[in-house]
């Protein structure tokens, strides 16, 4: 069995929600697992693993828009906790617990470490299929594009190998990235769908605009996380956060409406419900999954913020229904056999996979 180092950004709650079911199965497999993370992913993993807590990269926003001063000057404000943290992982863990293998979701540290020690390095998260794969992409999007794909070699540099999950399949520009589907949480997984009457509104930032335009549909219930409050006022129920109440929400709306974060728009596919997107300004990711989404015709892409564009998007949930029953609902178990593929035999093919790229 291998020694693993595996590191989580804690940006948001997706990659350790992504990291707890692949970390749960390695251990499952008798692989030693020491997690490196930060911010969020503390707080979701460090209860039930073996946890070093890091200092990591955060983007500010206001109103649903990337704050580009602000990220800078927050993060600038790091930088001698992080070089202290770097120093600790070093000596602390690489050098101590002599990994033989490093796992990064979109966490920097380790990835440099890795290859600073020479040690095998696979990525494992959504990122990299802006690298690694083909997709269309809007021209007003195109230079950010670029800069998004320069961002990733930055933070993650020389992985040997990346495993990329995605819910649009296209074109591999090398032959050391594989395609997956979304990892999906075991509380999803085992959830039946139902279609009631409400409407799921998740806002992590909050935005009053789009709350305003809600109220104005009077024959639809919305259901609206993210404010944490529990009022209901004329259509709008504000719900404080609950998992499985959320849960219970997602898997019985008619359709959800939130920012364009990857976990949640590919938990939504998964549980056939129409998504209007409203992605984050500035955010690349989140601006193409929204493309993405309407050139697959599964919800609405709405930078916008129109009364005309929630009713078109009302207006069309049969026929984003109609295209999301195509949609390849499928479990975690590809990528886990791929995982035990490279780490057999004290990762192996993954030291193959390295020593490919190097020599």
């Amino acid at each position: 069995m291998a020694k693993i180092i595996y590191g989580v950004s804690g940006e948001g709650s997706g990659h350790s929600s992504r990291a707890r079911e692949i970390i749960s199965y390695l251990e499952k497999k008798g692989h030693m697992v020491k997690v490196v993370t930060y911010d969020r992913g503390v707080k979701n993993l460090s209860n039930d693993f073996d946890v070093f807590e890091t200092e990591g990269l955060h983007i500010a926003s206001s109103d649903n828009r990337v704050s580009v001063v602000k990220t800078f000057t927050d993060n600038l404000q790091k930088l001698p906790r992080g070089h202290k943290k770097l120093r600790e992982l070093r000596k602390n863990i690489f050098k101590k617990f002599k990994p033989d293998c490093v796992i990064t979701d979109f966490e920097s540290m380790t990835a440099y470490l890795a290859n600073h020690y020479e040690i095998p390095l696979i990525s494992l998260d959504n990122q990299h299929r802006l690298r690694y794969m083909t997709f269309p992409c809007p021209d007003h999007l195109k230079s950010d594009k670029v800069l998004t794909r320069n961002i990733i070699r930055a933070i993650i540099p020389r992985p040997d190998v990346s495993l990329v999950t995605t819910f649009y399949f296209s074109e591999i520009k090398n032959d050391r990235t594989f395609s997956f589907p979304p990892i999906l949480r075991k509380a999803v997984l085992k959830l039946k769908t139902t279609v009631k009457n409400h409407i799921l509104v998740y806002l992590t930032s909050g935005s009053k605009t789009f709350i305003d335009q809600l109220r104005s549909f009077e024959r639809e219930r919305f259901y609206v996380y993210g404010y944490d409050k529990n009022e209901v006022t004329g259509n709008i129920s504000f719900k404080p956060f609950s998992k499985d109440g959320f849960l219970k929400d997602l898997s019985s709306c008619k359709a959800v409406m939130a920012t364009a974060g990857f976990t949640l728009l590919t938990e939504s596919f998964f549980l056939r419900k129409p998504y209007l997107a409203l992605p984050m300004i500035g955010q690349f990711e989140q601006e193409i999954n929204a493309y993405l989404l309407e050139q697959l015709n599964y919800g609405k892409n709405v930078s916008d913020i129109t009364g005309e564009a929630i009713g078109d998007f009302l207006y069309h949930l049969p026929d984003y229904g109609k295209h999301l029953s195509t949609y390849n609902a499928a479990d975690n178990s590809a990528i886990q056999a791929k995982l035990d593929e490279l780490l057999a035999d004290n990762c192996a093919l993954a030291r193959e996979f390295h020593d490919k790229r190097n020599h």
